[in-house]
C-alpha cells in the first residue's frame, strides 16, 4: 500500500537532513516540496523519473489532490517540509484531509531551525540556574491568530529562553512586550537563514536590537532568540557530570 511521508528537510544545509528522510526522497516517485523554504539540493535527491512539484503556489486542495492521485496509482509521496514538520509545518490540516480519504502517512522528523541557530551561536539554550525552559512561539501576524494566554506579555513572565519564529517583522512589538519582563539589557540574537550559505547573525539587547535590524535586509526567514543564556552570564556546572552526583549509570 502506498504512503505519504511527511519529511523534515532540516534548516537548510542539505547535510542536515536525516538519513531516513534522504532515502525516502531518493526512492519516492512523487516529491512535493515547499519551494520557498526547502533548498534545491534536497529536491535534487529525487530520482530522475520522479514527479517533483513545488507546492509554494498551490493551495491545500491542490496539494491533497496530488497526494490522492499518487495514492490511486499506488505511488508513495515524499512531502518535504523545512526544519521539523511538527513546528509551524502546516501538516495538521494535510493529515486531517488524508485521514478523511483513508490515505496512510507517517512523519520523519527533521532538525528544527532553532537547533541549527543555537549550534551556529555555540550556545546551550538551557544553562543551570539561568534558564531550564525553552519557549517556541511567534507573535500575532497575518497568519493564524494566537490562542488566548499565548501572547508574549504572558509567556514572557516565565523568563525562559524564547525562540520566536515568523516574527522579525514585528520586532517593535517583541521589544515592547518583553522589556517589562526581561529588562532592556536582556540579550537578543536574530539568526537569519541558519545553516544556509548566506546565514547571518545580528546581536544586541532589547534596548537596541530594533535599531540594529533597521540597517539590514532581514525581513523574513529569521529566528529571534531572547534570554540571559546569550549573554556573558555566570552559571554553575550541571550536576549531570558532577563527581559527587550519583545516578543509574554511575555508582560510587
Amino acid at each position: 500500500m502506498s504512503i505519504v511521508h511527511f519529511i523534515g528537510a532540516g534548516p537548510g544545509d542539505p547535510d542536515l537532513i536525516t538519513v531516513k528522510g534522504r532515502r525516502l526522497i531518493e526512492q519516492a516517485p512523487v516529491v512535493l516540496y515547499a519551494g520557498s523554504l526547502v533548498p534545491s539540493a534536497i529536491v535534487e535527491l529525487a530520482r530522475p523519473d520522479a514527479r517533483v512539484i513545488d507546492t509554494a503556489p498551490l493551495h491545500l486542495d491542490a496539494i491533497v489532490a496530488e497526494m490522492q492521485a499518487a495514492h490511486a496509482k499506488g505511488q508513495d509521496v515524499a512531502r518535504v517540509h523545512s526544519g521539523d514538520p511538527s513546528i509551524y509545518g502546516a501538516i495538521g490540516e494535510q493529515m486531517r484531509r488524508l485521514d478523511a480519504l483513508d490515505i496512510p502517512y507517517d512523519i520523519v522528523p527533521g532538525v528544527p531551525a532553532f537547533a541549527a541557530a543555537a549550534a551556529l551561536l555555540k550556545t546551550e539554550l538551557t544553562l543551570p540556574g539561568i534558564s531550564q525552559s525553552i519557549i517556541l512561539t511567534r507573535v500575532q501576524g497575518s497568519s493564524s491568530p494566537m490562542p488566548p494566554r499565548e501572547d508574549l506579555a504572558t509567556l514572557g513572565k516565565a523568563g525562559a529562553t524564547l525562540a520566536l519564529h515568523l516574527s522579525v517583522k514585528s520586532i517593535a512589538r517583541v521589544v515592547a512586550e518583553l522589556t517589562p519582563h526581561y529588562g532592556t539589557d536582556c540579550p537578543v540574537v536574530v539568526v537569519y537563514r541558519a545553516s544556509w550559505p548566506d546565514q547571518s547573525v545580528v546581536s544586541g539587547c532589547l534596548e537596541d536590537i530594533e535599531g540594529k535590524l533597521a540597517g539590514t535586509d532581514i525581513a523574513r526567514t529569521a529566528l529571534i532568540f531572547v534570554g540571559r543564556v546569550f549573554g556573558d552570564c555566570r552559571f554553575n556546572d550541571s550536576q549531570l557530570y558532577s563527581a559527587s552526583h550519583q545516578h543509574f549509570y554511575r555508582h560510587e
